[in-house]
């Protein structure tokens, strides 16, 4: 198998189950580093739970992606602190034993806690904020990647991250221009936010594609939950005409990763694309899961989203945890 159908296969997996954009620069990127596994967090926990102890499962590789809020490239802050948000995240993890992918969708609105930083970047105890909060401790490039890995490995029992991916959401517009657009059926009325995005079958363009699958505000129920629904119809048909030009176009996959590249920040390496060689190429995708949980309106306005704690760690003992033997 070459190494340009091992990048299509890796990508074409991936842009099924998390937000386009993000995956798509991960694919090209990760193909290197899967090929020899990042060190993690070495997770030396068990958990105990009706009489049965469970260990962390160590036959499984975890990324993180995450779909940042701002517009531009991806600039440092010069400080401790920036002021973008990870409006989108989830988990990938690879499962080597059962050569399968799994996709863990983060809601950026559910409360989590998290360490607080103070005055010149140092500790100030733990505050409960949304996760997409996050992002916004470091100068927003990879110490904000590596604060949002750490705030989510707590909230999954300390589970080790191996990759992460971040990328400003302000790139769809050069992606889904770069396939021609893409057919979506609008099932929301966005009059109040874009014109250009009608009801019905429409081809989403420019601005308009990055207002389907990012603004909330006036949309619908202006829920998360809704907005992830959008980013998952986004994404398969983003998939369908991606297909086509890869198939089309030899340069393409070169050709997208250059006109986003200054848009991400990565802990992946990329030396030469020529001579990658990927262990998950195969692999199946299974699972796509979101975690169960309720909307509020906080005291201040703010969506918050409050996780169901029993199903999320039923989740955990079952995708990343095994019983001892």
């Amino acid at each position: 198998m070459n190494s340009r159908v091992q990048i299509k296969q890796i990508v074409g997996i991936c842009l099924i189950v998390v937000l386009v954009l993000v995956i798509l620069i991960s694919g090209l990127k990760i193909i290197e580093a899967l090929s020899k596994k990042t060190e993690a967090p070495i997770r030396d926990t068990s958990i105990v739970r009706n009489g049965v102890k469970y260990l962390p499962r160590t036959d499984i590789n975890v990324m993180l992606v995450m779909g940042i809020g701002e517009e531009g490239p991806i600039t440092d802050s010069g400080s401790y602190e920036n002021k973008a948000e990870a409006d989108m995240l989830a988990l990938v993890i690879f499962d080597e034993t059962n050569k399968k992918i799994d996709i863990i969708n983060l809601n950026r609105d559910a409360m989590v806690d998290m360490e607080d930083l103070g005055i010149g970047g140092k500790s100030a105890g733990t505050v409960t904020r949304q996760l997409a909060m996050a992002y916004t401790y470091g100068s927003g490039m990879k110490d904000s990647c590596e604060y949002t890995r750490e705030t989510v490995s707590n909230l999954f029992y300390g589970l080790g991250i191996n990759y992460y991916v971040a990328m400003n959401m302000d790139a769809i517009p050069i992606l889904n221009d770069a396939v021609g657009g893409v057919t979506v059926n609008v099932t929301e009325d966005f009059s109040k936010v874009n014109p250009d995005i009608p009801m019905g079958e429409t081809i989403l363009m420019g601005q308009a594609a990055l207002d389907y699958v990012q603004i909330r505000k006036d949309i619908g129920d202006q829920t998360n939950t809704s907005r992830m629904a959008r980013q998952e119809k986004y994404m398969k048909s983003f998939l369908e005409v991606f297909k086509q030009k890869v198939k089309t176009d030899d340069a393409f996959l070169l050709k997208t990763f250059d006109a986003v590249d200054e848009y991400m920040v990565t802990n992946f390496t990329a030396k030469s694309m020529s001579s990658v060689f990927s262990q998950y190429s195969d692999y199946e995708l299974d699972e796509i899961v979101t975690l169960d949980g309720k909307s509020v309106i906080g005291e201040d306005g703010v969506n918050e989203y409050y996780l169901d704690e029993g199903a999320l760690d039923a989740l955990i003992l079952r995708m990343l945890y095994t019983p001892k033997k």
